[in-house]
């Protein structure tokens, strides 16, 4: 049977099951941006030769030690946070060494989130990740 030119099948339209992995990575002496990279990449699947954008097929991370990260330069001091409350005037800034001290896995969480793609794929992605302090 001849498909017409636009419905030939090829990878991208195969269903296949997706096998995740479980990884562990050590946070000791790593900077935060450095090592969000890396499990960026993992979440997404990226590290997989059958990566697909419009699929998730990224693995499980669990980061230990995320209180021994390591802030080059004075960031831990000089970095900030902001939201917005939606008010007129209503922009808040939190500094990042006030979050560390708080929840040392909320600085590495932050970095991860926002370096995932921004869509529905995201919060599925941030599922998968677990942050020991």
């Amino acid at each position: 049977m001849m498909l017409p030119k636009w419905h030939a099948l090829n990878s991208y339209n195969m269903i296949k099951e997706i096998k995740r992995e479980k990884h562990e990575l050590d946070a000791t002496d790593q900077a935060p941006g450095r090592l969000a990279t890396q499990i960026a990449m993992i979440l997404r699947g990226k590290n997989k030769p059958d990566f697909s954008p419009h699929i998730d097929s990224g693995d499980y991370i669990t980061v230990v030690n995320a209180k021994k990260v390591k802030f080059t330069g004075k960031k831990l001091v000089q970095k900030d946070y902001f939201h917005h409350t939606m008010h007129p005037g209503g922009l808040k800034r939190t500094p990042m060494k006030k979050i560390f001290e708080k929840d040392s896995t909320e600085v590495i969480r932050r970095a991860v989130y926002g370096m995932l793609p921004k869509n529905k794929l995201r919060d599925g992605m941030m599922k998968r990740l677990t942050i020991k302090a």
